[in-house]
């Protein structure tokens, strides 16, 4: 029942990520870039050497900035899709590469679907290198998943061995 509950919840978080990622994808290219340029715009201000610059060169520093912060963003949600695939297939009792390679392949297809739904939207477009990047997030969130799990599971056996 307990395991059933997990799985709930997992599978609900996976949907709520899946629903982000969409609705950032359903954006057209202002809107997006209104997003990206607002929190760009938060975590420059403060910086004293960019905002010396003149208009020119500050634009042209904040551009690249921006980008880098997008590419984060791809990178990050994709992590935390990683992370909850892999949490729920941890729930089952399959071989380790399996559950590696089940949320492996979810993460990329919806990495991949994501990208082909963005092609469709005004101003906006579908790259592959994208799709890279978010499998390569999906991945890193499977790896921490497991590197969490494995201390997890030392953890409850050095207090097992030191109570029997």
């Amino acid at each position: 029942m307990k395991l059933n509950i997990i799985r709930g919840i997992l599978i609900v978080l996976i949907l709520c990520v899946f629903f982000v990622i969409f609705g950032f994808s359903n954006q057209n290219s202002q809107t997006s870039g209104g997003t990206s340029q607002k929190v760009t715009e938060a975590i420059t201000k403060n910086i004293k050497k960019i905002q010396d610059l003149e208009q020119n060169e500050r634009k042209i520093v904040i551009d690249k900035i921006e980008n880098v912060i997008r590419k984060i963003a791809h990178y990050s949600i994709y992590t935390l899709l990683g992370l909850l695939l892999m949490g729920l297939m941890s729930t089952f009792k399959i071989k380790e590469m399996d559950k590696i390679a089940v949320s492996l392949i979810i993460g990329v297809l919806y990495a991949s679907t994501d990208e082909i739904h963005q092609a469709f939207v005004p101003g906006r477009g579908a790259q592959i290198t994208d799709v890279i990047l978010d499998s390569m997030g999906v991945l890193t969130g499977i790896f921490i998943t497991m590197l969490v799990l494995e201390v997890f599971r030392r953890i409850c056996r050095k207090k097992y061995e030191n109570m029997t």
